[in-house]
Order: C-alpha cells, then structure tokens, then sequence
C-alpha cells in the first residue's frame, strides 16, 4: 500500500485509540469516590449522573461521526472526536465540590459523550473496510481495545483519586492529557483504503435513510438496547456491588474492575470471531443467554472467585455484542453508508446508558443488588427471542418507494411522412 501504512498498522492504532476511549468504563471507581465522606459526598443516583450522561448523548456523537468519516474520512473524523472526549475529561477536572456536579455533567457528560461517539464509531466502519473477509473478527478487535482501555485505566484512576481524596475529579487532568496524547497518536495512522483495494459497494447497499425503512433495522438496534441495559447496568456498579456482596476492599474493587476490562476485550474478539463461523444472530442468542443467567447468579456469589467468574461472562458478552452487532449491520445493510447506519444504530448504547446504571441505582436503593440484577437477567433473557425474529432485508427492499424513472417521450413524426 504505497503511501501508508499496511492495514496491520491501522488496526493496531485502532486498538491504542479504542483503549483511550475505554476510559469511560472506569467510571464506577470515580463514582465510588465521589460518595465518600470528605469529598462530594453525593448519593449513588448522583454519582452515575455523569457516566449516564456520556452515554446517553453518545449517539449524537456516533450519528455526527459515522456521517462525517463516510464524507470527509477517518482521520478528521477521529482527530475531532478525539479531542472533544479528552477536553470532556480535563474540563471535568475542573469541579471542585457538590455544588458543581451540574458542571461534572455538562463537561464530562455532554462534550466528553459527544466526543467518545464521534471518536468510537470511527475504526468500528474503518477496518470493515480494511478487512471486508473477516468483519465480525476485525470488529471485535478494534472494539477490544475499548474493553481493554479499562484494565489500564481502572488502577490509575483508583491511584489518582486516593491522591485527591477531598476533590477526586483531580484525577481527570492526567487522564485527560493521557487520552489526548493516545487518541492522537492512534488517529494519525487511520485512512481508507486505496479504491483498488476496498469492496466493491454491492448495488443494494442501503443509505441511511433506506435502513431506517426496513424493520430490521429496529429489531437489530432493540437487540443492542437491551443487551447494552443489561450490561452497561452491572458495569457501572461493578465496584460497589464486589464490595458488597463480597466483603472485598475498595483497592481491590478497583483492581477487580479492571481486570473485568481484560475479559470484555476478550470477548469482543471471541465473539466477533465465532459470529464469523457460526452465523451473527446465533451467537447473538447464545451472548444474551449466557449473561442472563450469570446475572441471576451474581447476587449469591459471596465467595470473590465465584463473583469475579460470574462477573467475567457478564462483561464478556456485553463487550461481545458490540463486536457482534457492527458487522452485522455491514452483512444486512452494505458497507458503503456503514458509518451513519450504525452510528445512528447506537441509540441503543444512549438508552442503555441512561436506563441500565440508574435502574440498578434505584433497585440497589430499595431492595439491593438481588433485585436489580434479578431485573438485569430478566431484560436479557426475553432479548433472546429478537434474534429469531431478524432475517436480513431483501437488497432491493427499501428501493421500491422510489419512483420509476419516466419513459421517454415518442420521437416527432417528420412533417413529410
């Protein structure tokens, strides 16, 4: 590939940028930290007011980048998302007190979430493109950088609030610069490929529009809310709930917490790889089953190593839909318009963002983690019934509203004839 980097190249700064990005999955050590006697001091629906924020406007931000990397390219698209997520995060660290959580949302929420989706959608459609033989595969290894991003960011983050006790946002001004420098770096190698190399755009590849025509579409997307409830609702609480059902220290939460990063990194490859084999809305079944059940176990997991396995699946399979789901998206709708159609698909990830962790908050509130994660096992289950239902749309199925082109007019009979 004369004038760039080889597609290995690309691939790996998608897993540095991803990794960045992963950050956001730490959040539960802040949100512990920002409880605590001496610092905030706020409650525990107050606590993952932000992280819900974040996640509820990413798809604002996935919409905007999917649209700007179809028309300008990967790296602008990235380059800005980008620094809008690390500016969220240093901005953040600006709040000093109770009083500024209104301001902990606007920076860490709003521009921090609008920029993570900007910057995560962006090697998701890129690399389908790089590697259009293996798309479930390269999906989830560019998506297991964000799984990952957690095991390093997770220690530091429990590092850097011990340090600042009374004000823990502190801690974001290191991070932030660290995800800047990271994100930039892994930005600079992201290009498409040259045209001699990439698929030849099918002729029934949807727009974005047509997709939004089709009830696949829906049902793909509802497939994605509610594994994203269910998994997105223990992550954010992954912490706290170690400490109490366990009886294990804050350190090792935190520790714990990352680790977890290493197996929902995993298992966006794992699952990305077997969709490949075995048929996306199989393995689909098979990632909602599993962490259905592991949800209905984890209440009863005194034990830490029964906890930690228990735990390991959950993120596992939360990770390993968003490895899953992006590649299907290309086998149902092409890839020529994959940026804005699955950018557009991560609703599911704002609404799971805000419904998982503040459902979990309020269930743990009234009646502990039995019945919050009770209700996380029953939203997954009943999701395995949406694979079945979902068979990809006819290519020519959201062709037929357009209007058949006119015939052309007679020729004029010669005057003469």
């Amino acid at each position: 590939m004369a004038g760039g980097p080889p597609r290995l190249a690309i691939a790996g700064g998608a897993v540095l940028f991803q990794a960045s990005l992963g950050g956001i999955y730490s959040w539960s050590v802040i949100a512990r930290a920002l409880q605590q006697p001496g610092a905030f001091e706020l409650t525990r629906a107050q606590a993952v007011l932000p992280f819900s924020v974040a996640i509820g406007i990413v798809f604002v931000g996935t919409y905007l980048g999917g649209r700007l990397q179809d028309r300008r390219g990967p790296r602008a698209a990235a380059l800005l998302g980008g620094v809008l997520y690390s500016t969220g995060a240093l901005l953040a660290s600006l709040a000093s007190g109770r009083g500024e959580l209104w301001f902990l949302l606007l920076a860490y929420g709003v521009v921090g979430g609008i920029g993570l989706g900007i910057a995560y959608i962006v090697p998701v459609a890129m690399l389908q493109k790089w590697y259009p033989e293996k798309r479930g595969l390269i999906t989830g290894v560019a998506v297991g950088g964000f799984g990952f991003g957690a095991v390093l960011t997770s220690p530091l983050a429990q590092y850097l609030v011990e340090a600042n006790r009374t004000v823990p946002t502190r801690a974001f001004l290191p991070l932030g610069v660290c995800y800047l420098v990271f994100t930039t770096c892994g930005a600079t190698l992201f290009r498409n490929p040259p045209p001699a190399a990439r698929p030849a755009g099918r002729r029934g590849d949807f727009t974005c529009a047509e997709a939004l025509r089709t009830r696949q579409w829906y049902l793909l997307t509802a497939m994605l809310t509610l594994n994203t409830v269910s998994g997105i609702g223990f992550v954010a609480v992954t912490a706290g709930a170690a400490t109490a059902i366990t009886g294990i220290g804050p350190a090792a939460a935190a520790a714990l917490t990352g680790g977890m990063g290493l197996f929902n990194g995993a298992g966006r490859i794992f699952w990305g790889a077997m969709s490949e084999r075995y048929g996306r809305m199989r393995i689909f079944t098979m990632i909602l089953a599993l962490m259905g059940a592991c949800l209905l176990a984890v209440p009863y997991a005194s034990s830490p190593v029964a906890f930690i396995a228990l735990a390991a699946v959950v993120f596992a399979n939360f990770g390993g839909g968003y490895a899953v789901m992006p590649a299907t998206a290309g086998d149902f709708f092409g890839l020529t318009n994959a940026g804005a159609i699955y950018g557009l698909m991560n609703i599911a990830w704002s609404i799971g963002g805000v419904v998982g962790p503040l459902l979990v908050a309020a269930l743990a509130a009234s009646g502990g983690y039995q019945n919050a994660f009770t209700t996380l096992a029953v939203v997954a289950l009943a999701a395995t019934a949406l694979p079945g239902l979902t068979t990809p749309p006819g290519r020519r199925a959201a062709r037929t509203v357009r209007r058949p082109a006119p015939a052309p007019a007679p020729a004029p009979v010669p005057a003469f004839a």
